[in-house]
């Protein structure tokens, strides 16, 4: 076992404090990580506050990981020392289910292996990002190209990838009309994605606050859902909707805006049940989906994709001591668009 400096939360809902972590040794098929960056994803919030249920403590959150490979073991024939690479929301998986065979890690019939808050195949807790180094096996680990630079980079490993995978599925791309509600950490990257895809783009958000921000990422055209009037002049009008909010919405109005046989995903977890009419689906054949982020392969699709594209996420770098306050301002809706942490301040 080796120890690593990290922020951790030591109790539900307790602020995150500097602390020393262990990380289990380089085994034969395993990388040693110098992490550089690390995103703060509200999926950390909701942990660290046990929004989805009874968590791990004390936790060491963070799975937008992007750093540089320091060791390998001897297996290893993936990566080798200096590669810059990035680890994702999941650090296993059974490797032997329908899914796992797939390149669908993230639906792991037995359940993957959070990256954070999970148990390893070892018995032992798992600790993000908000660290200096991570171990992780070779099949877990992703390769960031050199076009894309790390800071930005890293809140690809989950919002990059929670965007990408619906917004293919669901065949977002040229002749499409695709709207993006929110427009936040994750909805930033689903504009420049769907935008970069070739979709006409339009940004669903409460107000029009961020209208210039959206334009200018990538958004065509640009709503604030608080007006009645944009749900009758939008009625029956996008192919796709991509909803990343966490807070609870009428879905019966959003699945208005659709077109025959059109899709609403949902990427956004609110905390409690919403309520649906299903007469909102059954006319006109609509489909209501989810999506959780993507497996390793498509992750990486998603990486070169971005790079060739140039697209990186928009953030704000902050010190490890300015984690709690980054907290508050997530919360507070008060970031454009995504923090990311300068790991060698922790």
């Amino acid at each position: 076992m080796t120890t690593a400096a990290a922020y951790a939360a030591p109790a539900p809902k307790a602020p995150l404090e500097r602390t020393t972590i262990e990380r289990r040794d380089v085994g034969e098929f395993d990388v040693l990580i110098d992490i550089k960056f690390a995103g703060i994803c509200h999926s950390d919030i909701h942990q660290v506050q046990e929004g989805w249920g009874e968590a791990i403590f004390p936790m060491v959150p963070g799975h937008e990981i992007a750093g540089v490979v320091s060791a390998v073991g001897p297996g290893v024939t993936r990566f080798a020392v200096g590669d810059r690479v990035g680890v994702g929301c999941m650090v296993d998986s059974c490797r032997e289910c329908e899914n796992c065979e797939a390149g669908r890690e993230q639906y792991c019939v037995q359940g993957n292996v959070p990256t954070y808050n999970g148990i390893g195949k070892d018995g032992e807790p798992t600790y993000g990002g908000y660290s200096e180094n991570v171990v992780v096996d070779e099949n877990f680990v992703v390769r960031i190209p050199d076009g894309l630079s790390l800071d930005v980079a890293a809140p690809l490993l989950c919002a990059g990838i929670t965007l990408y995978s619906p917004l293919k599925r669901f065949g977002a791309g040229p002749g499409k009309k695709v709207a993006i509600v929110g427009l936040g950490g994750l909805g930033h990257m689903g504009v420049k994605i769907a935008h970069a895809l070739g979709a006409e783009v339009t940004v669903l958000s409460q107000s029009l606050r961020k209208q210039e921000d959206g334009l200018r990422l990538g958004a065509d055209h640009y709503y604030a859902t608080s007006d009645p009037k944009t749900f009758e002049e939008l009625a029956g009008t996008f192919d796709l909707i991509v909803s990343t909010v966490s807070a609870p919405l009428d879905f019966n109005a959003y699945l208005s805006l659709l077109r025959t046989e059109g899709t609403l995903a949902n990427v956004g977890a609110p905390e409690e049940p919403v309520s649906l009419n299903l007469f909102s689906v059954i006319g006109g054949g609509k489909t209501l989906a989810g999506s959780m982020i993507g497996g390793i392969a498509e992750t990486q699709e998603m990486l070169d994709f971005c790079a060739e594209h140039g697209l990186g996420a928009e953030i704000e770098l902050i010190g490890g001591d300015q984690i709690n306050e980054a907290y508050e301002r997530v919360q507070a809706s008060d970031v454009r668009y995504r923090f990311v942490i300068d790991t060698a301040t922790i």
